[in-house]
Formats: C-alpha cells, sequence, structure tokens
C-alpha cells in the first residue's frame, strides 16, 4: 500500500490549526465540523485558545468570518498535514 499524502484543495476537508488570544468555551463546539479546542496557559502570559478543525475551504473562511466578527484577533492559521487522531472535544491546557 502506497503512503499518499493528502492533498490541500478548495472542496476537501483538511486539518486546520487557528491560534487566538484568549480563551474560547465550549459553546464553540456546534460549528459544523469537525472541531477540537486547547486552551494554553503559561504563568505571566495571557490565555491563548487553539481551535483544531476540519474543514473544507469554504467552512475554514466561515470560521474565520467568525472570529473576525467578534473582533478576535489572528495568532496563527497552518494547515496540518495527516489525520488527527484525538477526537473533537473541549479541552483546558492548564
Amino acid at each position: 500500500m502506497k503512503n499518499e499524502k493528502q492533498k490541500l484543495t478548495l472542496d476537501q476537508p483538511v486539518n486546520y490549526q487557528i491560534k487566538v488570544p484568549g480563551q474560547l468555551d465550549d459553546s464553540w463546539l456546534d460549528s459544523g465540523g469537525e472541531l477540537r479546542i486547547v486552551v494554553e496557559t503559561e504563568a505571566d502570559y495571557p490565555p491563548v485558545t487553539i481551535l483544531t478543525v476540519t474543514f473544507d475551504q469554504a467552512g475554514l473562511h466561515g470560521l474565520l468570518r467568525r472570529l473576525y466578527s467578534l473582533g478576535l484577533p489572528l495568532i496563527s492559521v497552518i494547515y496540518v498535514e495527516g489525520d488527527s487522531e484525538d477526537k473533537p472535544g473541549y479541552q483546558d491546557g492548564t
């Protein structure tokens, strides 16, 4: 069996990781795609929420618009190659 890499396209769902400042709660879990939330906190720094989502490009843009409408600046948005073995859910990184 050949080990094929996931091809990045406009219409196929892939994994993205989005970081925003602050702490988002589990109400974000009804966003329509696979979504995992982790909140990272460090002693002297404000919390950062990491959203790991599986969306096509349209779903990704919808989520980014939602974050924008809340006035949340983006720290980063990256494509994460491969499937995440973690199931969607809320995790507090404290």
